[in-house]
């Protein structure tokens, strides 16, 4: 048997590597680690564009291009043109005519005369009076025919593009082919609303009058969207004249209408069309600067790509809540500005859902989260900014990819046991596979066998016993860090801290705890997602009871307490369990605050306090604080807190 391979062609290529999201991902946490959520960090990422993918555009310079592609519009011409030329054409022709009347001495030639001196002002009611009228030219016959066209052509092509083509041919057949379908496009509509419509009810429609529809639509929901766009953009049109203008051109088109016979098809399309599309701006004006004067049907394509241009606008701005990519219409990227703004919004679309179904976002009650999975990656990129601006240190203090997963190597060894997670002592191992025989023989051409282990013959690496800490990182959430620009440097920090236990000291029991008015425990998961409260208080006596809460849970493991904050105690925790705060503190919130600390230090846990603000009143108490329990005190920039924090951490795992 033979086999030919190709190109899989049964949908998705199964053994198709994964699509790579981790860049995207970096680059989100950028934006996380800087105080953004993950909603708007994603936002940020599909509007600026795609890492390491020039070639593919963002939302805001798609954006750009579709606001470059409005002002061209607004700026091709005016809205009149059809009102301009039919005036035009009337003067000619009327024109024409006197020009015939005028050498001929007959009482028949002053009547007609004095006829045409009788006729009104405006266009519509000038052209319907002389519907009747006897022209003695015949050049002024060929106008005002010419005019009658222009109006016929103009007014069906606003609402079925490409029907002046239709109605080129002077054939009276043509007109009649026109009425056909409107009466049948009717009918449809009517089947439709009544749930008897079928697509083969729509095939049969589009094989006898598809020329008349250059935009060949699929299906009947598709006709009815294009064809109450066209509507919608034909009262735009009429919105956006001044009121004598408006007035004028809807009588020439009832006019047009009426002597076309199609008066009451057109209205019970209208009807129609409204209906099922109310959603569409019917009667918003739209204003055009140009200088050029539009044809009705060219004027009508103008406002409905205008207002296709509009909503994608909109879409592609995403500002407005729950905004997600599948609100950017494909078809409308396409017919604003072609195929490769396709590619480019498929390319975003296929990022926001690998990071969904790789694991690194879900959405919650509409609301995006960042997963676990996700936070461990951002913790470590946290980590690994601030061992970038630690300065070397002794052994241990870095982030080393090679490093062992337990202590100091002592130099001796032992057999492996199930479960043991110290290096295998390659050589130790690889000896006890000799010795029992296991290999080692020189074969018949003189070159080494293979040595074969078991079991038995491993033997791991014994390291250094390392104590176990009970960690708890208190980090202030009240408004004054969003105020004073520290918050995104206070997130930062708990997530690298986080990283760090979890990785290097997995065998320690970390507990991050956020406080404002009151404090609360704060899950791996959410501080990344994490944001300031915006409630006044500052309540670190409940933060340090549950603190103290958790120490106690651990009462073997070394008590190691970090307060990140930017102002004093302004809150305490009443008997009754609600919030008091009183700002500046009371005696009672400060009391019962150092209460708490005078706990921490009979636990034999130092309290390291991190402050970030200068105000007298903080310095007092954390003075008073390291007084007590014996703590210290430090004074780090926002930039340097992450750095200060983990240098800080590491030094006390050091002296254990």
């Amino acid at each position: 048997m033979s086999y030919r391979y190709g190109e899989y062609r049964d949908g998705p290529d199964p053994l198709a590597p994964p699509y790579d999201v981790r860049s995207a991902l970096d680059r989100m946490g950028d934006a996380i680690l800087s105080g953004a959520n993950p909603g708007h960090a994603l936002r940020d990422l599909l509007r600026e564009g795609l890492p390491g993918a020039p070639d593919r555009r963002g939302l805001d310079e798609l954006l750009r291009e579709v606001r470059r592609r409005r002002r061209e519009l607004r700026e091709r011409g005016r809205l009149d043109g059809t009102l301009e030329r039919a005036r035009a054409l009337l003067d000619k022709a009327i024109g024409q005519e006197r020009a015939e009347l005028f050498p001929d001495p007959s009482d028949a030639a002053r009547m007609r005369e004095a006829e045409l001196d009788a006729l009104p002002d405006d266009t519509a009611s000038a052209i319907r009076e002389l519907g009747d009228y006897q022209w003695y030219s015949a050049a002024a016959r060929q106008t005002f025919e010419e005019l009658r066209d222009l109006l016929r052509g103009e007014v069906l092509d606003s609402q079925f593009r490409g029907m002046r083509q239709a109605l080129a041919d002077p054939d009276p057949a043509a007109m009649e082919q026109v009425r056909r379908m409107m009466s049948d496009l009717n009918d449809m509509l009517d089947r439709d609303a009544r749930g008897e419509h079928t697509q083969e009810d729509f095939e049969e429609f589009m094989a006898k009058y598809g020329e008349m529809f250059p935009e060949s639509p699929r299906n009947l929901e598709e006709l009815v969207d294009t064809l109450a766009r066209r509507a919608a953009a034909t009262q735009r049109l009429l919105a956006s004249l001044t009121p004598a203008q408006r007035e004028e051109l809807s009588r020439l088109i009832d006019q047009t209408l009426e002597q076309a016979g199609l008066a009451e098809q057109m209205r019970r399309l209208g009807e129609s069309l409204y209906s099922r599309r109310p959603d569409l701006a019917w009667n918003t004006p739209e204003r055009m600067g140009g200088d050029e004067p539009m044809g009705m049907s060219d004027a009508v394509s103008a406002l409905d790509e205008l207002a296709d241009l509009t909503q994608l606008e909109a879409a592609l701005r995403q500002d407005y809540p729950g905004a997600g990519m599948d609100d950017v219409d494909e078809a409308a990227i396409r017919r604003a500005l072609g195929r490769a703004a396709v590619d480019d919004l498929e390319a975003l679309k296929q990022v926001e859902r690998e990071l969904e179904r790789q694991g690194y976002l879900s959405r919650r009650r509409g609301k995006l989260e960042l997963t676990p999975k996700a936070v461990r990656r951002l913790g470590e990129t946290a980590l690994r900014r601030v061992f970038s601006s630690l300065e070397a240190g002794r052994r241990g203090d870095h982030d080393q990819p090679d490093a062992g997963s337990a202590g100091e190597l002592t130099g001796s060894s032992r057999p492996w046991r199930f479960g043991d997670e110290q290096p295998i002592d390659v050589v130790r191992t690889v000896v006890n596979g000799v010795r029992r025989g296991g290999g080692g023989r020189t074969g018949g051409d003189g070159k080494a066998g293979k040595v074969r282990l078991s079991v038995d013959d491993f033997e791991v690496a014994e390291t250094e016993r390392r104590t176990a800490a009970a960690v708890c990182l208190l980090v202030d959430l009240s408004y004054s860090m969003a105020l004073r620009g520290t918050w995104a440097a206070a997130k930062q920090t708990a997530l690298a801290l986080q990283a760090l236990v979890s990785s290097k000291f997995p065998q320690d029991a970390v507990q991050i705890i956020g406080f404002s008015n009151y404090a609360r425990v704060l899950r791996p998961d959410e501080l990344a997602g994490l944001e300031w409260d915006m409630v006044q208080g500052t309540n670190l006596h409940h933060a340090l009871l549950i603190a103290g809460r958790h120490l106690d849970r651990h009462p073997d493991f070394e008590p190691v307490v970090l307060v990140v904050t930017d102002g004093e105690p302004t809150a305490h925790l009443r008997r009754n369990g609600s919030a008091a705060f009183e700002w500046p503190p009371t005696q009672e919130t400060l009391e019962l605050t150092l209460a708490e600390v005078d706990k921490m230090t009979r636990r034999r846990a130092t309290l390291n306090v991190f402050m970030l603000a200068d105000d007298e009143r903080l310095k007092e108490f954390v003075d008073e604080v390291a007084r007590r329990n014996g703590g210290r005190v430090f004074s780090p920039g926002a930039d340097r807190l992450g750095e200060y924090v983990v240098s800080d951490f590491l030094r006390a795992r050091r002296t254990r």
